[in-house]
């Protein structure tokens, strides 16, 4: 076989590995980390735990939707840029097409808020990310120091909106913590092995970051009041100015689109309902939104234009930066930073866990039983996710 014939056959390979998790990873970005290390460290072995925290910490310090840009890493690692488009692709097209379907069907949808077989899928997607959780711990805070770390990023993580009236200055001030403390405290922490991977050159890295600094520059004032131009500098913008993705970028979307009048208050909250029972990214909610604009471009086009728009930043941020990256691991007070930034990710993966995740899901006895029942089936039996996944909609329709 050749070497042209492998990298095609890894391509398919992380397509079809990505096309699973399109359809079956409910529960938003932090728990889309769980079910990306279960499927890619745990089951498929494609890299080491260690490797993978880097990329979760790397993209949750870039700007962008940082499930989608873990993916795009993780397809890269396996299969080249190639391998990363493919990732992207296969994870975003099935939640993309159903809020491009559900546009045109807005009236028809009716309101999921309050579905029995939604509130099972939350729960199990809390259950995914504590069994991840539990394992990244263990491997990646195995003593008091790590461990001690995480636990105090997890604090700054939940006390930054209380102080400083955002979110998301306390996952990146974690990170830069943990960091800059592992470079003092971790710092003869051996280089981890190379990340593997035919990833895109240096030149090549510095031409996408270059264009997009030069897309956010030059875009606004070539775009006008409407049009194709406008919806796709409205929806880059907010793909590029938001840190962690998911929930963060929906007060941005809201701005871009129901003042200008391009779609109505109570249309934008319906997609925004649609968007809660669906598995993949939340940034797919663009599609909608673009989908059931009323000005043109509209329809498939303008949901077409607003989602490659939203995700554009974000791609070009992750396959800019991992090239630089590749070298600057290597360096020993790099490699002690990695060790800290990883164990502050613990800390943020344990905020997150509580907030939004479980205070907003695990909302009585009931509920938390229904979690035991799910973790049993994850830890113990050893279940695959998407099975969970399954069972937990069909036991959340007829029970809860």
């Amino acid at each position: 076989m050749t070497a042209e014939q492998v990298k095609s056959g890894r391509v398919a390979e992380v397509f079809g590995a990505f096309a699973k998790l399109g359809v079956t990873a409910f529960g938003g970005p932090v728990a889309h980390l769980g079910y990306f290390r279960s499927e890619f460290v745990d089951r498929r072995r494609w890299l080491d735990d260690r490797t993978y925290g880097e990329y979760v910490a790397l993209a949750q310090f870039l700007p962008g939707p940082a499930s989608s840009q873990v993916g795009m890493a993780l397809g890269a690692h396996r299969a080249g840029w190639l391998g990363g488009l493919a990732a992207w692709t296969a994870f975003t097209l099935p939640s993309a097409l159903l809020m491009i379907a559900f546009a045109y069907g807005v009236v028809a949808l009716g309101d999921v808020s309050g579905a029995g077989w939604l509130a099972g899928l939350k729960l199990v997607a809390v259950a995914v990310v504590v069994q991840a959780l539990w394992q990244m711990a263990n491997a990646l805070c195995p003593d008091r120091p790590r461990a001690g770390l995480a636990l105090g990023a997890a604090a700054l993580a939940l006390l930054a909106p209380l102080v400083l009236g955002s979110a998301v200055w306390g996952q990146v001030g974690a990170i830069l913590v943990g960091g800059l403390i592992g470079t003092l405290a971790f710092r003869r922490d051996p280089p981890a092995a190379d990340l593997g991977g035919p990833l895109v050159g240096r030149r090549s890295g510095a031409l996408l970051l270059g264009c997009f600094f030069l897309l956010l520059i030059l875009l606004p004032p070539l775009a006008s009041a409407d049009g194709a131009l406008a919806v796709f500098e409205s929806f880059y913008r907010a793909g590029a100015l938001v840190f962690g993705g998911g929930h963060v970028v929906l007060p941005l979307l809201q701005a871009e689109t129901v003042p200008t009048g391009w779609v109505e208050g109570d249309v934008f909250l319906a997609g925004y309902g649609a968007a809660q029972a669906l598995p993949g990214p939340l940034f797919t909610f663009a599609a909608y939104l673009g989908t059931a604009k009323e000005s043109m471009p509209t329809g498939l086009i303008g949901g077409l234009v607003a989602l490659v728009a939203v995700f554009l930043p974000g791609a070009l941020l992750i396959f800019g930066v991992l090239p630089f990256w590749q070298t600057l691991r290597r360096k020993p007070a790099m490699a002690g930073a990695v060790t800290g930034a990883n164990a502050a990710v613990v800390g943020i993966l344990l905020a997150a866990l509580y907030d939004p995740l479980w205070t907003g899901t695990v909302r009585g006895t009931e509920d938390f039983v229904f979690l035991l029942g799910a973790l049993a089936l994850l830890m113990l039996v050893k279940m695959p996710p998407w099975a969970v996944v399954a069972l937990g909609a069909l036991a959340g329709w007829a029970l809860l």
